[in-house]
């Protein structure tokens, strides 16, 4: 909980600091007024203001900004402001309730939480039982990345007490403004505008560096020269090379933290790490501090661009850290650690299409007790049938402690579980057909020594995403990897999917194939990908791992013109000019590898057919075809087409412009 300072000061000789750095936040604040007047409504006592103001917009579209201009307000119109930042909170209701003490007592309080998609797990929680718990003239601010699920708007409880108030990109004017504001000579605004497209973050640190380059002027664009002379302004002089060093330390793991810095850096961590939070573009959770996605991927472009063997050195020294980590690792702590691990390799091949990083707090991994076991078998046989679940009782009799289960943080009930088997001889070959194949491969092809076993990975099962990239198979798919890294007598392990080729191009990337059985359990057919580890041991196979993916980043350099953040903005440029004439001969797309000789919007328009292709696909298409192709005014128009809610289309669209430019950069690194 922390105090805000006065819009005006109630004391007028108080000429403190806070005092004027809230004067010129006042100064350079533009646009919101619609979100302004909701808050100022509710602020007023209006009969049909809403209680709880629901913000959500995507990173850089100026949450923080807003939400400390509301919390100035209200400390101005005498209210009690309680703060919450979740990146700064644990995200379980214990915590929750410690940072939020006394908002529930408070008749006039306004409680305000911001980076809420941190802890989006207590979202039904904080629904069901803190916020009825606050006063009747309390006031709640929310502000995060993800709209509110639908239980909100479908319960009529609230109905009446939630605003939802989606932050779009500044218009025009507004970018204007803005850069007015900030004093960016008006020669650079077309110039910027191009760049940003609206983006508050971005037209911020694009406005740091153009103050002092207005001769640019039109000729301004976001090259490496801009991105490093925009790091520049926002560091300032980098103290010392040590300094650089923890600069890139930061942009390449996901937190950083002052014991990180010290057991890669050297005893200065403590300096460093107090020298990296207090810089303007770092964020802050209960681990450490992580610059904002914007600049996170301008960093590590700038890196790899200037220094490509300082890069690879830098990687290979985060690796070895974090794998001692992950051996070290107390019971509790492995997937976390291995979470870590992977995601400084999250360029390798497909790991960034598999691995989420976002669980958010809203699911945690436990053990399985005795009166856990009928929940387990409800789950297997849901996604699995009545065949699966029985095999599963048979292993939960004889390996209980192979069992994992996965609770949700709102309800504690169990959402998903699964069994890595240790098989040390053929028991249950006769019951189980999966298992019966991995011990066949095995024998066939390298069998056991004595003293050592087999792993077989078995009923994961998350009905509601099953075998699919979420938090949860996040959590299943670090433990395993913590489990083999941390065995010294594993032979050989088996991953077991539903043969359904989904995972077939990542774990053949990571050199676990599938072997030629695929054995069936009631309706469903199994493929298993399998490794030798005592022929290619852990360690061995991450070094490879490392090695391959460095030469693959040699060999696609002379491909890769764009940065990966300059690739995106690209593309969505692109999406907006793809109707106008002209509009594309310009963009630096037309270089591309993807592109070739080929019409640019004829290969945006078949890449968004593709989307099609995928699960759950069909509602990011028509998002993007009924905004970018179908001639709709506006974005609200485009949802009135569709038949959805704003924020419903919102969503759809959004995720599917990131999974066309995902595929787009796939395309542009490996071709096809």
């Amino acid at each position: 909980m922390m105090s805000t300072l006065p819009l005006n000061s109630r004391n007028g000789g108080d000429d403190r600091l806070g005092r004027r750095v809230q004067a010129a936040r006042d100064c350079a604040f533009v646009g919101r007024a619609e979100e302004l007047e909701l808050f100022r409504s509710a602020l007023r006592g209006d009969p049909s203001a809403g209680a709880v103001l629901y913000l959500h917009g995507p990173g850089g579209v100026g949450k923080s900004m807003l939400l400390r201009r509301l919390a100035a307000e209200a400390e101005a119109a005498g209210r009690v402001v309680v703060e919450i930042d979740g990146r700064m909170v644990d995200p379980t209701p214990v915590a929750f309730e410690a940072q939020a003490h006394p908002a529930p007592a408070q008749e006039r309080v306004v409680l305000v939480i911001d980076s809420f998609e941190r802890c989006q797990g207590l979202e039904g929680w904080l629904r069901e039982r803190f916020l009825p718990r606050m006063a009747a003239g309390a006031i709640v601010v929310i502000a995060g990345r993800e709209p509110p699920d639908d239980n909100w708007t479908s319960d009529p409880g609230w109905a009446g007490l939630l605003q939802v108030a989606p932050l779009r990109e500044f218009a025009p004017l507004e970018a204007v403004a803005l850069l007015q504001a900030r004093g960016v000579p008006a020669a650079v605004h077309e110039a910027v505008l191009a760049f940003t497209g609206g983006n508050p973050l971005a037209l911020t640190l694009a406005a740091a560096v153009t103050v002092d380059h207005a001769t640019a002027a039109a000729a301004w664009t976001p090259s490496h020269d801009v991105v490093q002379t925009l790091l520049r302004q926002l560091v300032g002089e980098v103290p010392s090379a040590m300094h650089q060093r923890a600069l890139q330390v930061c942009a390449h793991v996901r937190v950083t933290s002052e014991a990180l810095l010290r057991a890669v850096l050297g005893e200065d961590g403590w300096r460093l790490f107090d020298w990296l939070r207090c810089l303007p573009f770092m964020e802050s959770s209960g681990q450490g501090v992580f610059p904002h996605d914007a600049v996170r991927e301008s960093l590590e472009a700038d890196l790899r661009w200037r220094d490509a063997d300082g890069y690879e050195a830098l990687h290979r020294r985060l690796h070895l850290h974090f794998l001692q980590r992950v051996r070290a690792a107390p019971e509790a702590e492995i997937s976390a650690a291995v979470g870590e691990l992977l995601y400084v390799h999250r360029a390798d091949g497909y790991n960034s299409e598999v691995h989420t990083w976002q669980g958010g707090g809203e699911v945690h991994e436990d053990v399985l007790e005795a009166a856990d076991h009928a929940v387990v078998l409800r789950l297997v046989a849901e996604a699995e049938g009545e065949a699966s679940a029985r095999i599963a009782r048979y292993w939960l009799d004889r390996q209980p402690e192979a069992f994992r289960v996965y609770r949700s943080t709102q309800s504690g009930q169990i959402i998903a579980c699964f069994a890595w088997l240790r098989c040390e001889d053929p028991t249950g070959e006769e019951v189980d057909p999966v298992v019966s194949a991995a011990w066949a491969h095995a024998r066939t092809t390298a069998p056991l020594q004595a003293g050592r076993y087999l792993a077989v990975e078995r009923f994961a099962v998350h009905p509601a995403r099953y075998q699919r990239p979420s938090p949860v198979m996040d959590l299943m798919q670090w433990r395993i990897l913590g489990e083999i890294f941390r065995s010294e007598q594993l032979s050989w392990s088996f991953f077991v999917k539903r043969d359904d080729g989904f995972w077939n191009r990542h774990l053949v990337d990571v050199d676990i194939p599938p072997i030629a059985a695929r054995p069936h359990v009631g309706p469903h057919s199994y493929a298993l990908f399998a490794h030798d580890w005592h022929a290619n041991p852990p360690v061995a196979w991450a070094e490879l791992r490392m090695r391959r993916m460095f030469a693959e980043s040699q060999a696609r350099a002379e491909f890769s013109v764009l940065s990966r953040p300059e690739f995106d903005a690209a593309v969505r440029d692109a999406l907006r000019a793809v109707r106008q004439p002209h509009g594309l001969d310009r963009n630096p797309l037309r270089g591309s590898r993807f592109v070739g000789e080929r019409d640019l919007a004829e290969v945006l328009a078949s890449a968004v057919e593709d989307l099609l292709a995928e699960r759950g696909g069909e509602k990011y298409h028509r998002a993007v075809r009924a905004t970018y192709w179908s001639g709709a005014p506006t974005q609200e128009a485009a949802a009135a087409r569709l038949g959805l809610p704003f924020s419903t289309y919102r969503r759809h669209l959004t995720r599917g412009v990131e999974r066309l430019c995902e595929v787009l950069w796939r395309r542009e690194l490996y071709g096809g």
